[in-house]
């Protein structure tokens, strides 16, 4: 098949994917998630992964205290074409703050990545930037090291799409 062949993809709003699990033809209970319009399976749980977002939570509940919580793989909104649902997300205020919208600017993101590594640094890392998320997380499960990404930083001459000015290991 050459370049010309090749089918187009279909981007999704959040607007149409909400209403995809609405009707039904998505479970919102599936292993997906929307980011960039596309629908992108999610990173199995496997053991390690799973222990290092409970433990990554707890510290997280400790460390910021009262006015914030702490939200595990639930979904949040970056802008019209994303919906991610990070390992961890620490989040002002309580959880009936967003019974009607899900949370919008975390303070914090952070993803657990083990066969989903080369996601967290890439698309995850471009799509948290662009949607102005100051401190992004990757706890690199590969390499046993924490990944700190900070300082959004858009497209320019020395960078070809949004990433952090700052990242350190």
């Amino acid at each position: 098949m050459n370049h010309a062949e090749r089918p187009a993809l279909r981007r999704w709003t959040r607007r149409e994917y909400e209403r995809l699990i609405d009707h039904g033809f998505l479970d919102e209970d599936e292993p997906i998630e929307l980011l960039d319009g596309l629908l992108l399976v999610k990173e199995p749980q496997s053991s390690p992964h799973r222990t290092a977002v409970l433990l990554a939570a707890k510290t997280l509940e400790r460390a910021f205290g009262d006015g914030w919580f702490v939200q595990v793989q639930s979904p949040i909104g970056l802008d019209d074409l994303s919906e991610p649902e990070p390992d961890v997300c620490v989040v002002q205020g309580s959880p009936r703050d967003y019974v009607r919208a899900h949370p919008t600017r975390p303070a914090l993101i952070v993803e657990v990545a083990l066969s989903g590594l080369r996601m967290a640094r890439g698309r995850k890392a471009t799509a948290y930037a662009r949607g102005w998320i100051a401190d992004y997380w990757i706890v690199n499960l590969v390499d046993r090291v924490l990944q700190v990404h900070r300082e959004p930083a858009r497209p320019g001459p020395a960078r070809r799409r949004w990433g952090y000015a700052a990242i350190e290991t």
